[in-house]
């Protein structure tokens, strides 16, 4: 399967608490609640169709409980939303060495080991959303095929971002590039190896 990521996050990087002001507090994080303001109907057309376009998702521990507790409670009533009827509908994995048992329906637990053998299955487009820990491990295995990243131009100067102040580089094509009215930059990229660098004797 064709593994992509897609990830909100402000314009420093942040991608902690965007839906509500207590969703993750984590830290001692207090801007949460960020992504509403700028939200607008082209960004969510966008995501609706990330959703439906994917045949399973892979989370990360944090993640997936979030998402349990909100789309999952969905599940018999989904009301046309799309985000809630894929993943409803569609098979959902976990990576987790903690989690013992999975409650929300069409969930496999597996270790972060076992996810190379799971991308390798026939398919189409196996998903992750959020799960910032679990997309960094997969950007260091090599694992990702695919990146979608939905910028919010607001600066928060606090919180989670998705890439530490050091870590392993990494090179990206620009593959499809937009905005939305509210100012959202949805850009997709594909991991292209290590980043060239100039020569000190250049």
């Amino acid at each position: 399967m064709k593994l992509t990521t897609t990830t909100m996050l402000t314009l420093d990087g942040v991608m902690q608490g965007l839906g509500a002001p207590d969703e993750d507090r984590r830290g001692g994080f207090e801007r949460g609640g960020w992504q509403a303001p700028t939200w607008d109907d082209e960004a969510g057309t966008f995501l609706n169709q990330v959703y439906e376009r994917a045949d399973a998702y892979l989370f990360g521990r944090w993640t997936y409980e979030v998402f349990a507790h909100h789309w999952g409670a969905m599940a018999a009533d989904p009301r046309g939303n799309p985000i809630a009827i894929a993943l409803n509908t569609k098979p959902k994995y976990v990576a987790s060495t903690t989690l013992t048992e999975a409650k929300w329906p069409d969930t496999t637990i597996l270790s972060t080991d076992l996810i190379a053998d799971l991308k390798a299955r026939p398919g189409g487009e196996l998903q992750v959303h959020g799960s910032g820990t679990l997309l960094r491990w997969l950007l260091d295995n090599q694992l990702v095929d695919e990146m979608n990243l939905l910028i919010s131009p607001v600066i928060l100067g606090q919180g989670t971002r998705l890439f530490p102040d050091t870590g392993p580089d990494l090179a990206l094509d620009l593959v499809e590039s937009r905005s939305t009215p509210k100012g959202i930059t949805i850009q997709t990229y594909r991991p292209n190896g290590r980043p060239q660098y100039a020569r000190a004797d250049a």
